[in-house]
């Protein structure tokens, strides 16, 4: 089966309790639909970039998916029509790793989340 990234931002006005609530709700439709979550990180309370929907801060969840295509959609439906989620994006992926993501992995705040935090270049160019 196709594997895929689901990451979507919650209110931030519900508790943590119900964003996993969410979740658990989705994975058991893409049980039901045959596929499986096959990983499933917590990113915590984050600030947005900018408003969205009158909202500065949002509740992060990514979901690594192996399911069919028909089972992903209709996730993408369900969570449209949530009125607690405020964005959503699904991603086809190659590979779903059982390491931590980048966001999980970042330890400070100036490291970028695209590269991670690399001090062994930064110690090299100071010799």
């Amino acid at each position: 089966m196709p594997l895929y990234e689901t990451t979507f931002i919650a209110r931030q006005d519900i508790a943590p309790s119900e964003v996993d609530k969410l979740a658990d709700h989705y994975t058991n439709i893409i049980g039901e639909m045959g596929g499986k979550v096959v990983k499933r990180e917590y990113w915590g309370l984050r600030s947005l970039a900018y408003i969205i929907k009158k909202s500065r801060k949002g509740h992060y969840i990514m979901l690594g998916i192996d399911a069919p295509f028909e089972a992903i959609k209709e996730v993408q439906r369900l969570i449209s029509i949530n009125e607690d989620i405020i964005r959503e994006m699904t991603v086809r992926v190659e590979e779903i790793t059982d390491e931590p993501s980048v966001i999980m992995n970042q330890t400070s705040k100036d490291a970028s989340p695209y590269t991670g935090a690399n001090n062994e270049i930064e110690s090299e160019i100071e010799e």
